[in-house]
């Protein structure tokens, strides 16, 4: 019978899990990635701002990311977390094809949702030329008619913020609030027009954006549009145990909450990446996995050395026939995954 029990389960490949996962098969543990194969940034042709691997695809990246896990002892399989619970040994982690795995800790890393307006054809476009991250994407459109979407009161400091890529910046009032005084003169002082009305739908030529159609049947030529989703954290599997999403302090969606290592409320439960940092770019995210998974190691490393006092003042207790039991386990299957990767 094949063994199931991992000293961390990482559910969510994206650049959060991976990281984590590598740090953990680093530091010799067992670890298994469940990859539901959804990343957010799948439609962007490339990741930005990652140091080393500006311009690489999205999927790319993580295909590389999971070979360097694997090449450190872990395994990564694809597959759809379903169902979390505890239970004596941890946690138990069903999967949507009937399998079910155990570990000591749980790394989440499910990213998030981003939420659109119901306009015709953005959905479509978005990650390609409708995007909400200049620092991701700006470069891209440089000095291009960008148009920036206002669906709420950040949309100002987004069109602010693209007016250092480009010149052309239009805000769509859309439906947001009218700007405050001061932020009339700001817009006033950069050139950034505002367009009244609200906007219906895209206009595409050659599968590109070529302008934004209004209610009132006027076209605005733009080669690029902007707008700031709702935010929402894919954190339905940590419901059962105990974790509900939380509204963002910014009002910008919603997270889940922890401290700055990524542990949250629930013991032995750790984020990282966007499903706790809604504003984490892919480096960001990564960076917020290792920081995870250092704890995590960490906190095993404590329950490690507490059991091992205890079997050494018992060495004939149940609890440390079991500690004994899944210590030889967990050297097996180091032995076997290092047989594993010297044939492969």
């Amino acid at each position: 019978m094949k063994d199931h029990s991992y000293d961390v389960i990482v559910i969510g490949a994206g650049a959060a899990g991976l990281s984590g996962a590598l740090t953990l098969a680093r530091a010799r543990r067992s670890v298994l990635v469940l990859d539901a194969g959804q990343p957010r940034n799948a439609p962007a042709a490339g990741v930005h701002g990652f140091l080393s691997r500006d311009g690489l695809g999205p999927t790319e990246l993580l295909s590389l990311g999971a070979e360097e896990v694997t090449r450190y002892g872990g395994t990564v399989r694809r597959g759809v977390a379903s169902s979390a619970r505890r239970d004596q040994r941890g946690f138990v982690v069903g999967t949507d094809d009937g399998l079910e795995y155990t570990a000591r800790r749980l790394l989440v890393t499910t990213g998030l949702v981003d939420e659109l307006p119901e306009i015709d054809g953005l959905r479509e476009r978005w990650g390609r030329d409708v995007l909400h991250c200049p620092y991701c994407h700006g470069w891209e459109v440089r000095d291009q008619p960008i148009g920036v979407l206002a669906t709420g009161p950040h949309a100002i400091h987004q069109a602010l913020l693209l007016h250092q890529w480009s010149s052309e910046v239009t805000l769509f009032a859309h439906t947001a609030p009218d700007p405050t005084d001061e932020q009339w003169e700001q817009l006033a002082a950069l050139d950034i027009a505002v367009v009244d009305g609200e906007v219906t739908g895209l206009e595409i030529t050659d599968d590109q954006l070529t302008g934004v159609r209004l209610a009132s049947g006027q076209v605005v030529p733009r080669r690029a549009l902007a707008l700031m989703p709702r935010f929402v954290a894919r954190s339905e599997i940590l419901d059962d145990l105990g974790l509900v999403s939380a509204e963002h302090p910014r009002g910008v969606g919603r997270y889940i909450e922890s401290d700055p290592t990524g542990l949250t409320a629930a013991p032995g439960v750790w984020v990282a990446g966007n499903v706790t940092d809604l504003f984490a770019p892919v480096i960001g995210a990564a960076a917020g996995g290792v920081m995870a998974a250092s704890a995590i190691n960490l906190d095993l490393v404590t329950e490690d050395a507490r059991r091992a006092v205890a079997r050494r003042a018992d060495p004939f207790s149940p609890t440390s026939e079991a500690d004994n039991c899944e210590r030889l386990l967990g050297e097996r299957r180091h032995g076997l995954d290092g047989m594993t990767a010297a044939r492969s």
